[in-house]
């Protein structure tokens, strides 16, 4: 009897916890459906919501009741701002974008919350109205779950049916499909869109003043629990009212019934699920497939502007890495070419194929666990730490690339973003990985019996090497006949494959050799750095990377370079200002999207474009003559 009390109990705390995926899922959907922007910063405005009912609660004396509507409220507002002032500007173009931007955000807004109010969580107390419990006869509810469960279900089925069954949502479904139609109606769609994205908004806010009173109010209850929301809305179906509803509620109970079952392995149910719908329904249980498009998600330039810029910046960059340690830190600057040749496997396949992975932190971290667990543990030279790392990552990329290349664009990005949340669950848990501990003092060992890499400089030319190699390997990929297929395909994938090519191997093979690449990087930096820990391979390294290849420009051969010298000097001799760091990489985010996205070396690219005579855009520099064009193999001229 016991032990069934206890399994209902996590039942319960399933239902409650399925409460809160679908209130942050529907308005997430709500967003996507509509907008068609992913709402990265959902979690950030879910967590804006507790802190309002707690500012409300503590400076203003308001309590629970008046919190749950101003709440709501205020936090809506703000997103009406954010989209009249960010997001409206960026509608034409590729959704990705939008994405990019709201994650901006969620650094800034967690950012200012984490230095305003510190990590530890702020107590939230239930309403007195709301305390104790109800005897069902076989256990005991807790009357404020009661109302948590009990008042969600009635806002979900009051917004699934105002926007299905009412012509407001007939207004808004119209909108999204011709709003040029719906404008000459007399309907002010501008309008009609910032409220909705403020509608959205503020059922994320309502979320979080509902769960205050269940967990603790913090700065990282909004990140702690998007990479779920984003799984819930995969399986349920990318902008499906319905789909987002009933996955969030059947989610959180199936993970309550396995924190019974299995508690090890609870984190990890919902994207076991995630990986099977994938595989049955690729557009998830209520989804439809949507017409592809390709992507424009890369910075474009000129051949003679690239040409120049790669030939005299990658001079002066290689002659600066050559004499750097005789008067720059040498450890600071391996990280710096660890996280660079980590940068330019991300732009191989971002920039250079049109498919934003948000989930390379899984190749990168893995990659470094299991090079440190070789080479600590298992007593392995180094060259054989780093392969085996490399070679794990290139498997994991393998299995993941095979999941999520049938999807594109932003469906691409979240889908792998909740493949890598897995990966972080494994590590968390695994015995070999130490857990939030890490794997510490790693040693560097001797190279290939002859060269002790605990000489600085020695470690420092090798981890040089192997950034070469790498870019080397990127850089002949891209300028292969393998590479214009790829260009082919992120331009018009329609038209290669009438060519006859299989672009689906195409993708997979880069998409296993930008994993493997990634993991090449990070196995070097677990023997730099003598540790493997959780900050590898949680989701916000995916964040960092995305980072420095915005930054530096990234469809540029030098830009994910020029971005991760900029991101890890910014890190290390900034990291006395605390949370303000990660306020710049957020605001360094949004000025990327809106004003730069081409990033520093595409903007170095366009002005020697534009300084260099016209007439030597041919000839001697080897740029094609005016009218010529590529031919792709098969393609008749």
């Amino acid at each position: 009897m016991v032990s069934l009390s206890t399994l209902f109990s996590q039942m319960v705390l399933g239902l409650v916890n399925g409460s809160l995926y679908a209130l942050l899922s529907l308005g997430m959907a709500i967003i996507f459906g509509l907008l068609n922007v992913i709402n990265f910063a959902h979690g950030a405005q879910y967590m804006m919501g507790a802190f309002a009912a707690y500012l409300l609660l503590n400076y203003a004396g308001l309590g629970y009741w008046p919190a749950l509507v101003l709440a709501p409220l205020i936090v809506g507002v703000s997103g009406i701002v954010i989209e009249r002032l960010l997001l409206r500007h960026l509608y034409q173009l590729d959704h990705l974008y939008g994405m990019v931007l709201t994650f901006g955000l969620t650094l800034i807004l967690e950012g200012v919350f984490r230095f305003q109010f510190g990590s530890a969580g702020l107590p939230y107390a239930i309403p007195d109205a709301l305390t104790g419990a109800v005897n069902l006869g076989f256990m005991y509810m807790p009357t404020y779950r009661a109302w948590v469960v009990a008042a969600t279900i009635v806002i979900c089925a009051a917004t699934w049916f105002t926007i299905e069954k009412t012509h407001l949502g007939a207004y808004l479904r119209a909108a999204t499909e011709n709003p040029m139609l719906v404008q000459n109606f007399g309907i002010n769609v501008p309008r009609m869109v910032m409220l909705t994205y403020g509608c959205g908004v503020a059922l994320a806010a309502l979320a979080g003043v509902m769960a205050a009173p269940v967990y603790q109010v913090s700065p990282h209850m909004g990140s702690n629990i998007i990479v779920v929301v984003f799984a819930v809305v995969v399986i349920g179906g990318m902008g499906s009212i319905l789909g987002a509803i009933i996955s969030g509620f059947a989610l959180g109970v199936i993970e309550g019934m396995a924190k019974y079952f299995y508690p090890q392995g609870s984190v990890m149910a919902i994207f076991v699920i995630m990986i099977i719908v994938l595989l049955l329904k690729p557009a998830g249980l209520f989804g439809r497939i949507a017409a592809a498009h390709p992507s424009n998600f890369a910075s474009q330039s000129s051949s003679i502007g690239a040409l120049l810029t790669n030939r005299y910046l990658g001079a002066a960059l290689l002659l600066l890495a050559l004499v750097a340690p005789s008067f720059i830190y040498p450890l600071f600057l391996m990280k710096v070419f660890c996280l660079a040749l980590f940068a330019c496997a991300f732009a191989l396949l971002a920039g250079h194929v049109g498919m934003l992975s948000f989930g390379h932190a899984a190749f990168f971290g893995s990659s470094a666990y299991i090079c440190a667990y070789a080479a600590k543990t298992l007593g392995w030279p180094p060259e054989l730490s780093i392969l085996a790392g490399t070679a794990i990552a290139a498997l994991i990329g393998l299995v993941f690339g095979w999941l999520s290349i049938r999807r594109q664009g932003i469906y691409f990005a979240m889908v792998t973003l909740a493949l890598a949340q897995m990966i972080y669950f494994i590590a968390l848990q695994a015995d070999f990985t130490g857990g939030e501990d890490g794997i510490q003092a790693v040693p560097r060992g001797v190279l290939f019996g002859l060269f002790d890499l605990n000489d600085t400089y020695i470690m420092y030319y090798l981890v040089f090497a192997i950034f070469l190699i790498g870019f080397f390997i990127v850089q002949r990929t891209i300028r292969s006949p393998f590479g214009q297929i790829l260009k082919g395909i992120s331009q018009n994938e329609a038209r290669m494959i009438s060519l006859g090519y299989k672009t689906k191997h195409y993708k997979l093979l880069t998409f296993v050799l930008s994993a493997a690449l990634a993991g090449l990087a990070g196995s070097t930096k677990a023997l730099v750095i003598g540790l493997a820990s959780l900050t590898d391979v949680h989701w916000a390294m995916s964040g960092e990377v995305l980072l420095m290849a915005l930054i530096g420009g990234i469809g540029t051969m030098l830009g994910p370079v020029i971005g991760a010298l900029i991101v890890v000097t910014v890190a290390t001799y900034l990291a006395w200002l605390g949370a303000w760091v990660t306020v710049i990489q957020g605001i360094t985010f949004v000025v990327c999207v809106m004003v730069f996205r081409i990033g520093v070396v595409g903007g170095l690219e366009s002005l020697v474009a534009r300084l260099v005579p016209r007439r030597s855009q041919a000839g001697t520099l080897g740029a094609p003559a005016p009218g010529s064009a590529i031919r792709l193999e098969g393609e008749q001229p």
